[in-house]
């Protein structure tokens, strides 16, 4: 019995790729290492350093203010999570008013136009606003601001996630809808069953993308009174004159983004590699 035994051919092409990565790892040691340096000349040894230090990331000040700052972080998670519902269902019954093709839903389709374009046109401050102070003057009635912020962040994003929604089931091509129907199923059970569930793989991105950035809008419903996150920092920096409390709310509120930012990435290159497969030679 042989053993087998790599040709000369083989054994280059492996000594080239490991010079090559071996070259790319230095490479990336040597800029980063370079990159520390002039953030270090630059920024940390500077005499003003040590202000910004003592104004933005004060470690006592910062752990004194966790507690309340967390909870109204805790508020913004929970109109985040009513906000995801309820931006879901809207934004699902818009894009389907917006494809549906028969002459006799034109009304219906211009409606929803019409919504869609005027709400993502209006900056998202404007809505609450508008929502905030709008809705109880009318109703003359005190409504909670976790209903008012969700209510601003529905009408908005929901404008942004329909047409998503929208591209996604225009992007499934008219062949897989026709031969559904001459399957004999329904209008309705097309969507569902056929272009739906093509259309997400397509949508899913922008989607995630759309979640990221309403988590951090969420922050903004503190124009309303609410207590939440921003609004407790500010408190904290009334009674400190130090600007820490805000750096610990947008830490909170990176941490909260970061892990939907990697896995939307992560789905990204996922979806890329599976559309392009069989292309790289």
């Amino acid at each position: 019995m042989t053993s087998h035994q790599l040709s000369r051919l083989e054994l280059d092409r492996r000594a080239y790729r490991f010079r090559r990565e071996l070259r790319s790892v230095l490479v990336a040691i040597g800029s980063t290492l370079a990159f520390a340096l002039v953030v270090w000349l630059l920024l940390i040894n500077t005499p003003g350093w040590a202000a910004v230090q003592q104004q933005f990331f004060n470690p006592e000040v910062a752990w004194n203010a966790l507690p309340r700052v967390w909870d109204g972080f805790l508020l913004n998670l929970e109109v985040l999570g009513l906000s995801v519902v309820t931006v879901g269902i809207v934004a699902m019954l818009v894009a389907i008013l917006r494809t549906l093709r028969p002459a006799v839903f034109l009304p219906l389709r211009m409606l929803a136009a019409v919504y869609t374009d005027l709400f993502r046109g209006l900056p998202f401050i404007i809505v609450l606003f508008l929502v905030g102070f709008g809705l109880p003057t009318i109703t003359n009635t005190r409504i909670h601001p976790i209903v008012l912020g969700v209510i601003a962040v529905t009408l908005t994003y929901s404008a942004y996630v329909s047409e998503v929604i929208r591209a996604g089931i225009e992007a499934v091509h008219p062949s897989q809808r026709l031969a559904a129907r001459a399957l004999g199923l329904s209008g309705g059970q097309t969507l569902r069953r056929i272009v739906l569930p093509q259309g997400v793989r397509k949508m899913t991105p922008a989607l995630m993308n759309d979640f990221i950035a309403m988590q951090k809008d969420v922050g903004l419903i503190s124009v309303l009174g609410a207590m939440d996150a921003v609004r407790a920092a500010q408190l904290e920096v009334s009674k400190t004159y130090n600007f820490t409390p805000y750096v610990v709310a947008g830490i909170l509120f990176i941490l909260l983004a970061i892990p939907m930012i990697r896995i939307t990435d992560w789905y990204t290159a996922r979806l890329r590699r599976r559309e392009q497969m069989g292309s790289i030679l």
